[in-house]
């Protein structure tokens, strides 16, 4: 009869938050987290601009040091505590739960990506055409400037680097004039660009149907969105390695200038592209770790999905620089001059190339389908992210059958008409600076020391190993404890200074300056996460009762889970039954 009753119990608390239907489910929802646009449009370039075969010493060492050892501590908190971001601190340290914030308002910031879906989506649109729009000069949008690919089939290097300083590509116009129709800066929003206003609608409403039913839904969406950008990667990297000047490419992205690993700055990349790619310190694998069953080896999941994310990377570089170096020979150019990171390298650079290849159109669909299902799963996970954790903090609230879809509507559409300001003509520059500043290193590296600094010393690292047995009957090894008290932290606070020491300002194309409001409101965004962290723990020893001593006390014990004390009472029970009825 106890027996049934806690089973009761269970199947209650599981309806009310969900867990994953399958281990195959949070395999693939975090893998399409965290193999998403960094893997892409940020690595190969870091590489190929950090010494090339060279950065792959300091960013695999760093997987190691960095990665590998904060991905399992945050798997672990969630899948621990079986809570969002922010009520997991209370759980393990109520004085800590500023992290929790902080990762909530990085997650607003994050949420500012999904407009890298709209251009996707658009461009994918108008890659149906039998046309392609970025292949030629003769449209509306065109400059008496531009050069179409006619021009640059040109052999003659000389010739072609005058022309390309005195004018502009087909693609870069179709991408600055008809797509983004950018404004003078910042200053100058002008008017909503109402295709991209509707490709932003239908990844929100997309984004709408993959979440409301929490992970009931999103756990089944994913076995497309996160499978079959890998189908469209191998059929990029077979096609980019046949195309003459491929290994010219390859080989500029992978040779090695060891002089480089002596620059700091090579370093500092380094951990930023891990940061970013693995979605550490962002809350993301803490909630998403909450909905395992508690005795998951999340262990093992920890190494594979880094291993899978690292490699998948790698191959990226392939795929990318095997198209640029095809294109450096077509144009006649060096390969420096067609290679960048960011939205210039996925919607100027690779559209242009694609245009040149036989059957122009097959490629530049594959490519932005890709680009479009790796942002997707990055989208709705930072969404169910938030939810859970508001849901976390006031479950009688939005827990209520009927209340989850409701919140869910009313959150995906107050962000899509706030996000509407992204795609205005001056939306870029808006985008521009929250992703400089609103999930800047200083975030990254400053929770990453406060997560290691809270588990290692405060909670205590042999009782978080402890857990760590008890849930899957393996101990982590001291290399992981030492990650968790010393290196991570250490690390993090040297990258942390050395940052604010070689800080540069936001520039567009190193030609437009923001004005100075517009970065004071930057670095407003990096200090609201990063404030949230003293904020609560001040004002909760304030409003604490007892001396300062007791207070700390209190406020850096662990609050105990009774759900876990009983799920070990019902083991011990129902091994006692068992030795009993044998005997």
């Amino acid at each position: 009869m106890n027996r049934e009753r806690r089973n009761t119990k269970k199947e209650r608390r599981i309806e009310d938050r969900g867990q994953w239907a399958s281990k195959t489910e949070y395999i693939l929802v975090v893998a399409g987290n965290v193999v998403g646009l960094g893997n892409v449009w940020r690595f190969p370039y870091l590489c190929y601009k950090n010494g090339g075969g060279a950065f792959l010493v300091p960013y695999c060492l760093l997987i190691v040091v960095l990665g590998i050892p904060l991905f399992l501590l945050e798997s672990v908190i969630g899948q621990y505590t079986q809570e969002g971001m922010v009520t997991c601190w209370r759980k393990i340290c109520p004085l800590a739960q500023g992290i929790g914030y902080g990762h909530v308002i990085i997650k607003l910031y994050e949420l500012s990506y999904i407009v890298i879906q709209a251009w996707a989506l658009l461009y994918l649109v108008f890659s149906f055409r039998s046309q392609l729009p970025w292949a030629n000069c003769g449209n509306t949008w065109n400059t008496a400037n531009c050069v179409g690919l006619q021009t640059s089939h040109s052999s003659n290097l000389t010739a072609n680097r005058t022309m390309l300083t005195n004018t502009t590509s087909a693609a870069n116009e179709f991408w600055e004039r008809r797509v983004l129709a950018t404004s003078g800066g910042i200053e100058e929003l002008g008017s909503i660009r109402w295709e991209l206003a509707l490709c932003l609608l239908a990844c929100w409403v997309f984004c709408y149907f993959s979440v409301w039913k929490g992970v009931r839904s999103s756990g089944k969406v994913v076995y497309f969105t996160a499978t079959f950008p890998y189908v469209m990667l191998l059929v990029l990297l077979v096609r980019g390695l046949t195309l003459p000047g491929a290994w010219k490419g390859i080989q500029f992205y992978l040779y090695p200038d060891l002089n480089r690993l002596a620059d700091y700055e090579v370093w500092i990349e380094a951990g930023s592209q891990i940061f970013f790619s693995y979605s550490l310190t962002t809350g993301s694998l803490i909630v998403l770790g909450s909905y395992n069953e508690r005795n998951n080896n999340c262990y093992k999941d920890c190494f594979w999905l880094c291993l899978l994310n690292g490699g998948t990377s790698f191959v990226a570089g392939f795929v990318v620089f095997s198209v640029l170096g095809f294109m450096a020979q077509k144009q006649g150019v060096p390969i420096d001059m067609v290679a960048e990171s960011g939205p210039g390298l996925a919607f100027i650079a690779y559209p242009q190339a694609t245009a040149m290849m036989p059957l122009p159109q097959l490629y530049p669909v594959c490519f932005f389908l890709m680009l479009l299902l790796l942002s997707v799963d990055t989208h709705f996970v930072a969404v169910e992210c938030f939810i859970t954790t508001v849901s976390d903090l006031f479950p009688k609230l939005f827990r209520t059958p009927g209340r989850h879809e409701i919140f869910v509507f009313l959150i995906c559409l107050s962000t899509f008409l706030l996000q509407l300001t992204l795609v205005s003509e001056g939306g870029i520059y808006i985008f521009q600076l929250i992703d400089y500043y609103g999930c800047t290193r200083v975030c990254q590296n400053f929770m990453a020391m406060f997560e290691c600094l809270t588990v290692g010393w405060i909670f205590g690292v042999d009782r978080f190993s402890n857990i760590i047995e008890d849930m899957m009957g393996q101990r982590p090894s001291v290399f992981f404890r030492l990650c968790w008290r010393y290196f991570v932290p250490l690390l993090s606070l040297i990258f942390f200074i050395l940052y604010l020491v070689d800080y540069k300002q936001l520039r567009i194309n190193n030609w437009y300056i923001y004005p100075d409001w517009a970065y004071a409101l930057g670095w407003t965004m990096t200090v609201s996460s990063v404030i949230m962290v003293p904020l609560w723990g001040i004002g909760q020893l304030c409003l604490s009762t007892g001396t300062f001593r007791q207070r700390l006390s209190i406020l850096c014990q662990p609050v105990e889970d009774p759900a876990w004390q009983k799920r070990q009472m019902g083991e011990a029970e129902t091994s006692l039954e068992l030795r009993t009825s044998l005997s």
